[in-house]
């Protein structure tokens, strides 16, 4: 016997903490003026039913399992991401900023997929703006079906008539169910219908693709707990100015959560780029001063990256310190190291740093590189183009090692760099490259080498 009964409560909107009163300051999130009421219609079971779907334990050496079989989709950048395809039963959860492509890139997936039956469902565009879409990338398929709802219990009313393999929603702050009075989009509606579609995904093996907002902060809108719900969570970000996307794991319980996949972005869509180092760098046929070459990685993924940089005298009486693609914290205590170990004077200078092709990267090993554009910029003397700079530094001026620094060398060697400068406490075999590898301990090392 099923009883149900209707209560209300309040939600922080930024966060998803609940209260049974309205609160002024959120406790988890500290933001003022974020808690508002919504109606939660509750549905209470007896405990007779609870007590037939019980479960009993089982010891872990008797527990079997096989290796999941994967989905395998025609975008080769999608499939690196996901560790190896799409895993059935698995809930994805995809985020970005407003217009840099999430329903472009699934719905391209959804459309190149030839053997896969694919239920695409937006709440957002009309079937008429889906098909404009489908016709401007020039894909069509017999396996991709296109519904415009926004209520779960329909949702899945049709996925028992069609059966799909894989069910995409766009998006998720656009769903509403039935059991809740409150409206699509609040913190209780979102956790509702995504605590039905994973449900749904695990009892009947779909493979379920979410699209997310996200807010002003760069998070994901909804509550937290959305995230820790999902099997994988996807961040597709980029600058708009730029023709370029990322897709970034965030978290995969099926694969590596640091793998990265590069697209460029045109007229007809999304375009995969299987080898980024080629777009990132700029072809130059002059030496300029301020650009260094570094080899970030990214997962299992080499990337060669251009960094620029430009120092001049500040005007203003606060020297400014702008960075992008690049953490403006550590571009400061990079600028520390090189006034305090090498005898720079930077500390009235204005420094700009900026990484090509709108992408962002946390790898520490680029911090050589960006101590070099800096000197560089700063005596107005050009690095050689074919001089590459793998190393992360410390704060007493010493070069450190890296991790996987023979495949940073591979991918230098093969694009035809004739130099690189790595960590002295690196461990490698000279003589099993043709590329010039050079080691240094320390800064002063570096300065010498460039440009004494």
């Amino acid at each position: 016997m099923i009883k149900k009964s209707v209560n209300t409560v309040f939600f922080c909107q930024n966060c998803g903490y609940q209260s049974s009163k309205w609160l002024g300051k959120c406790p988890q999130c500290i933001k003022w003026n974020t808690f508002s009421e919504e109606i939660i219609l509750k549905e209470k079971k007896s405990s007779k039913s609870i007590l037939k779907n019980k479960n009993t334990p089982v010891l872990i050496k008797n527990i079997s399992y096989s290796k999941e079989k994967r989905i395998i989709t025609n975008d080769k950048e999608l499939n690196r991401v996901l560790g190896g395809g799409i895993v059935p039963g698995s809930v994805i959860l995809l985020a970005g900023d407003p217009g840099i492509g999430k329903s472009t890139l699934l719905l391209q997936f959804a459309l190149s997929s030839k053997r896969n039956k694919i239920l695409y469902v937006s709440g957002e565009e009309s079937k008429k703006q889906i098909k404009l879409r489908a016709d401007r990338i020039s894909l069509s398929s017999e396996n991709c079906f296109i519904l415009t709802e926004t209520s779960t219990q329909n949702i899945f009313a049709q996925t028992e008539h069609l059966q799909p393999n894989i069910l995409v929603i766009d998006s998720i702050q656009t769903l509403h169910t039935e059991f809740l009075d409150s409206s699509p989009g609040s913190v209780s509606q979102i956790r509702e219908c995504s605590s039905e579609l994973i449900k749904f995904a695990k009892q009947t093996g779909t493979a379920v693709l979410l699209i997310g907002h996200i807010n002003k902060d760069g998070a994901i809108a909804g509550p937290k707990i959305l995230e820790h719900m999902v099997d994988t969570v996807l961040q597709f970000e980029g600058d708009r100015n730029h023709t370029y996307r990322i897709l970034r794991s965030i978290k995969n319980r099926f694969g590596s959560a640091s793998e990265l996949g590069v697209y460029e972005m045109n007229s007809k869509g999304l375009r995969e780029v299987n080898n980024p180092s080629e777009i990132l760098i700029s072809d130059r046929e002059f030496d300029t001063s301020g650009v260094a070459i570094s080899c970030a990685l990214e997962g299992n993924r080499s990337l060669l990256i251009e960094i620029q940089a430009l120092v001049s005298t500040a005007v203003y009486g606060t020297p400014q310190r702008s960075a992008t693609g690049f953490d403006n914290k550590r571009l400061n205590m990079l600028l520390a190291v090189l006034e305090k170990k090498c005898g720079f004077k930077l500390a009235s200078k204005d420094v700009f740093l900026n990484i090509t092709g709108g992408i962002k990267i946390e790898d520490p090993a680029i911090d050589l590189a960006v101590v070099s554009a800096v000197l560089s910029s700063d005596l107005s003397t050009s690095i050689n183009q074919k001089v590459c700079f793998v190393g992360e530094i410390g704060l007493s001026g010493e070069i450190r090692a890296v991790n996987k620094v023979n495949e940073r060398i591979t991918e230098a060697e093969k694009l035809g760099y004739e130099q690189i400068i790595i960590s002295g406490y690196n461990k490698v075999n000279i003589n099993k490259f043709k590329i010039n590898i050079i080691k240094c301990n320390k800064l002063e090392m570096v300065y010498k080498k460039l440009f004494c």
